[in-house]
């Protein structure tokens, strides 16, 4: 599972589409109002973001990044993966077919 904050104002559908053409997703949800803090160049800064949910698999990782900072506004984008310790076995399965 992969974390990426959006601002807000950012068109999140283009960059959904994107991804999941791609196949490297199975499932992104939205959420859609984060309010961040966090520091940046040296002072704490702030920013109104949507949180991207991403379910994709861990073999696809690094083609994930560099699809979303192709297309990312931010110069250094957040992006964090989750090991899925458990789950669902069929939601897990169907996350390993939906992505390539």
């Amino acid at each position: 599972m992969v974390l990426v904050t959006i601002p807000r104002v950012f068109k999140a559908k283009k960059l959904i589409d994107f991804l999941l053409s791609k196949k490297l997703a199975a499932c992104i949800n939205i959420i859609p109002k984060v309010d961040s803090f966090f520091w940046w160049q040296g002072k704490i800064d702030k920013a109104k973001e949507s949180l991207l949910v991403i379910k994709t698999k861990k073999s696809l990782f690094d083609k994930l990044v560099k699809a979303i900072k192709s297309k990312h506004p931010y110069d250094v984008p957040e992006i964090i993966a989750i090991d899925i310790v458990s789950g669902n076995k069929d939601y897990l399965e169907w996350i390993n077919e939906s992505c390539r």
